[in-house]
């Protein structure tokens, strides 16, 4: 058995792998995977039991790499030998573990609202067996809270009925086992044995995981753009979907007619938030290996370049 998975775009496209977070489907994808699969040869997949994946994929007890190990399965029964990544907190994770043990595998990776480790064990191991004893309804009927921000849960937007619907539907053990990958996880020690050039995206507004947790995991792999979005929770590709889109775009090398980061407005604000977002990162790493102030704004001035400290003034 292979994990539910659809395939959009150029079947001579490259591939781009697309992975869900806890209790949700494909769907989750929804808003960016028509305009990538006009350029790539997108892959979205549904976690053991969730969407129409089929149960009892994950032994007792599962690991990240049991996990891993289903979608390079699924990447080998399509023939796709390498691919690009993206994933959203667990389906992040995946792809983190991926990058980490089969580098050869992935050639570029997109961690969005995701950690290296995702809090104490205890948390986890207690929603299993909530999930267990109770069924999916009682965090379902909390999903809009962790996921969304509370301007978005009133908007009025499909997913924020859609998405709540399908937690509804997982298989209880399933998400448990799943939930049980994340209380025993820990990816910090991998994050170094990343070599594929990332970028990672949170929302400022993410109680599942904070901000903090996406500036470990940039300061942990060498190559790297962070990217933090305001006015975004848990699902920031679900509430800001441009944002995400052109973020994932850039940093792929690819701007598609009509979608891509090269054009004007929203998608020229991101291209610029990605650009000053890895110069800073530049000049804390510059700071932090003795150089001063002065020395960078001279070479800064130098290639004619604003320093963070002067951006949008």
């Amino acid at each position: 058995m292979t994990l539910h998975h659809r395939a959009e775009g150029p079947l001579d496209a490259p591939s781009l792998y697309l992975g869900p977070s806890l209790g949700t489907s494909l769907a989750v994808w929804d808003k960016q995977a028509p305009a990538l699969a006009r350029q790539y040869r997108v892959v979205r997949w549904d976690l053991p039991g969730h969407g129409a994946s089929p149960t009892g994929l994950l032994p007792t007890p599962a690991a990240m790499a049991d996990l891993g190990r289903l979608v390079l399965d699924l990447a080998d029964s399509l023939g796709h030998d390498s691919f690009a990544y993206a994933g959203i907190s667990l389906g992040g994770a995946v792809g983190t573990w991926l990058a980490a043990h089969h580098p050869s595998r992935i050639t570029s990776l997109t961690l969005v609202c995701s950690s290296a480790r995702f809090g104490e064990p205890q948390p986890w191991l207690d929603r299993a067996e909530l999930m267990r004893t109770k069924g999916a309804e009682p965090l379902a009927a909390t999903a809009r809270d962790r996921w969304f921000t509370p301007a978005f849960a009133a908007s009025g937007d499909l997913a924020v009925d859609s998405l709540p619907a399908d937690l509804r539907s997982v298989d209880p053990e399933s998400y448990a086992g799943c939930c049980e990958v994340l209380a025993g996880l820990d990816l910090r020690p991998d994050l170094a044995r990343i070599t594929a050039p990332t970028l990672v995206v949170a929302g400022r507004d993410d109680k599942a995981t904070p901000p903090p947790h996406a500036r470990a995991l940039a300061d942990g792999i060498r190559d790297t753009h962070l990217v933090e979005l305001p006015r975004a929770a848990h699902l920031a590709n679900v509430e800001q979907p441009r944002a995400v889109l052109d973020a994932l775009l850039t940093r792929l090398g690819s701007a598609p007619d009509g979608i891509g980061p090269d054009r004007g407005g929203d998608g020229m604000a991101v291209r610029r938030a990605v650009l000053r977002e890895e110069l800073a990162m530049h000049v804390r790493a510059a700071l932090r290996n003795g150089l001063t102030p002065d020395e960078i704004a001279d070479v800064l001035r130098e290639h004619d370049v604003n320093h963070p400290w002067e951006e949008d003034r």
